[in-house]
């Protein structure tokens, strides 16, 4: 398995071995000195084996031949951390640039790796994001399955995380204001997206969806009523109920918005896109634009429909005043399975009390 670099001798040291055990010989004959015969015979044979006495005399090839091995696993020029482990998930070697640098890796479960074995089992590539004490790394994780062996490659990239993170919140403020604007139209408060949004993250994630995809709901929900940019003020802010064709047309808002938002290619913006067309439809398949119903419905869709009603509701408008919690709880009991996905609307009541504490946060 592992080669000895480090005392592999070339024909040319055996030529000139053989060639000075000639000598040695001689000289021991003549002498009549036995440590030169000894001495000629070493030389011989260590030439015909092309190996080293003194280095298989120490020990050295043992010591050092599986080292150089491990080097030679190793990248060229890197200038990050490098850990090779074994089966058990142990360090056999390391190449650290610094001494403190990931110097509280002892072992691969310190990086949050346990399923190591099937990984070498597999001899399956995997590559994850370790951070610790505020410091990111991707660890590419490479198994060799042949010689039970896990090579782990480091590379900081908290630069990068922080750079995304600063374009992630650059966006999340556009679009905040981006649907303040279509809020501020029917004269409600910017505290409303902000509050919509914060309902759609955490009863995403009460749902089941991944994070990264509830953070991306979270995003997008404050765009679902972008669409009123495009209703009239006489229709957006009526200070009464709306005639049947009045309200046609303020059907329309959830139309616009995605007539607005469907040609984009980034995640947020496609998510948004999805909320405003779709947080109108019901269960039953009474809603607006499609009069889709059940799970044909998207999740983005339904969870922000619950948000939306449970803050409008709570919210006084220009043509109503603000809803006492129970007259909301009783009436989504009453639309559970009709409006809202029941599902939605039990882990809704079953968690009131987080939403409640959202609420008072951000209060108009």
């Amino acid at each position: 398995m592992f080669e000895n670099r480090n005392c592999n001798v070339s024909n040319k040291d055996a030529y000139i071995r053989f060639f000075l055990a000639i000598i040695a010989a001689v000289l021991a004959i003549k002498f009549s000195c036995y440590i030169l015969l000894l001495l000629s015979l070493i030389l011989v044979y260590t030439g015909n084996k092309h190996f080293c006495f003194v280095y298989s005399l120490l020990k050295i090839n043992e010591r050092f031949g599986k080292e150089n091995h491990y080097l030679a696993l190793l990248p060229k020029h890197r200038t990050s951390p490098v850990f090779i482990f074994d089966s058990e998930g142990k360090i056999v070697f390391e190449n650290r640039p610094a001494e403190t640098e990931c110097a509280y890796i002892h072992s691969i479960v310190d990086i949050h790796v346990t399923d190591f074995k099937e990984l070498l089992n597999r001899g399956e590539v995997k590559n994850l994001i370790h951070k610790h004490e505020g410091v990111y790394y991707q660890v590419e994780i490479i198994p060799i399955k042949e010689e039970g062996l896990i090579l782990t490659y480091f590379t900081d990239v908290t630069k990068v995380i922080e750079l995304n993170d600063e374009i992630e919140e650059t966006q999340r403020e556009i679009i905040y204001a981006m649907g303040e604007i279509g809020e501020t139209r029917s004269k409600e408060t910017g505290n409303h997206v902000k509050r919509v949004a914060l309902y759609s993250k955490k009863l995403a994630l009460l749902y089941g969806l991944p994070y990264e995809e509830a953070n991306i709901l979270h995003m997008a929900s404050p765009m679902h009523d972008i669409g009123k940019v495009g209703i009239p003020d006489a229709i957006l802010n009526a200070p009464r109920k709306l005639t049947v064709e009045e309200f046609e047309v303020m059907k329309t808002h959830a139309t616009l918005g995605y007539e607005m938002l469907k040609y984009s290619s980034k995640p947020i913006l496609k998510a948004a896109a999805i909320v405003a067309n779709e947080h109108h439809e019901k269960w039953d398949g009474s809603g607006y634009p499609n009069a889709s119903s059940g799970e044909s419905i998207h999740i983005y869709g339904r969870i922000t429909a619950v948000a939306d009603v449970f803050d409008a509701l709570g919210s006084a408008r220009v043509y109503k005043k603000a809803w006492e919690l129970e007259k909301i709880l009783a009436l989504f009991d009453a639309e559970s399975g009709k409006h809202f996905d029941p599902k939605l609307v039990q882990l809704f009541q079953d968690n009131l009390d987080v939403f409640l504490e959202i609420r008072d946060t951000f209060k108009d």
